[in-house]
């Protein structure tokens, strides 16, 4: 897929209704300071598309990207920000269960987490949650830049048994290592949202 065109459409909050779009959708979930703004921003090669911070928390909306007018990449709210108030918490919590329950073009969530790290609590709870509602997901491990090339391997057998022990995910879930400062992993993030774009065409 050429990133021809990729514009802001829709922004959904608390009390949005969803918008009813006749393009499948790639919705992409994370931690607040796992890296999904430069993420996003890799991938369409924008430098400011989605906002980024040092302070993690900026996405506090459902936000819709039209994509070629083939495809919409939606962003969903960051979780696990220490520092906004467990009511904030909450909401954004009920924005990703509105949006992951409700979209009816919803092909596939792709998951932010830091390769550095085992998935956390929320993360794990958040990928059953995915295998509870049956939803296709595919795990993004970000910042694989600031790892040896000898330790990615490592790294990823981690994540995948940590996820394996404890969620009920399909064994074969993908786990790509992606870099936004090389743009390692693009190429194959891109290849998967093509194949969707693809699948809903037959």
């Amino acid at each position: 897929m050429k990133i021809k065109s990729v514009e802001l459409e829709t922004v959904c909050g608390i009390t949005s209704k969803l918008p009813a779009n006749v393009h499948p959708e790639v919705a992409f979930a994370g931690r607040s300071n796992a890296g999904k703004s430069s993420l996003i921003n890799c991938l369409m090669q924008r430098k400011s598309l989605a906002r980024t911070s040092s302070s993690p928390g900026k996405t506090q909306t459902v936000n819709y990207y039209n994509i070629n007018s083939e495809l919409y990449l939606v962003d969903l709210p960051g979780y696990g920000y220490a520092k906004i108030s467990r009511e904030t918490s909450k909401q954004w919590g009920r924005m990703i269960e509105m949006y992951l329950t409700a979209s009816e073009q919803l092909e596939a969530v792709f998951l932010i987490v830091d390769i550095r790290h085992e998935p956390t609590a929320q993360d794990l709870q958040m990928i059953d949650y995915l295998a509870y509602l049956e939803i296709e997901t595919v795990i993004i491990a970000t910042k694989a830049d600031k790892l040896k090339r000898s330790q990615l391997q490592k790294n990823i057998s981690q994540i995948k048994k940590s996820i394996s022990a404890n969620t009920h995910a399909p064994s074969g879930i993908i786990i790509l290592p992606f870099s936004s400062v090389t743009g390692q992993g693009r190429d194959d993030v891109i290849d998967l949202m093509d194949q969707i774009v693809e699948n809903s065409h037959k």
